[in-house]
């Protein structure tokens, strides 16, 4: 697995915004679109929400790539 750490200044970061910056996705669009199709796992299970508030520790999965959040 190739785990990423993304460090965000807020209590939180959306879903969306944050496979956005952390390259998974080049557009919001097709954010929506894996997440929409549950290819997306938060903390290990299926999430279909695009506005799922991620904060502090946790996780996102898309294939074998994993996103942690840090919050500041």
């Amino acid at each position: 697995m190739n785990k990423e750490v993304i460090k965000i200044d807020e209590e939180f970061i959306s879903l969306q915004d944050l496979l956005k910056f952390a390259g998974i996705t080049p557009t919001g669009g097709q954010a929506k679109y894996i997440i929409q199709n549950g290819e997306i796992k938060v903390n290990g299970e299926v999430c279909t929400m695009r506005g799922k508030k991620m904060r502090n520790g946790d996780t996102a999965q898309f294939e074998d790539k994993i996103v942690e959040v840090k919050a500041d």
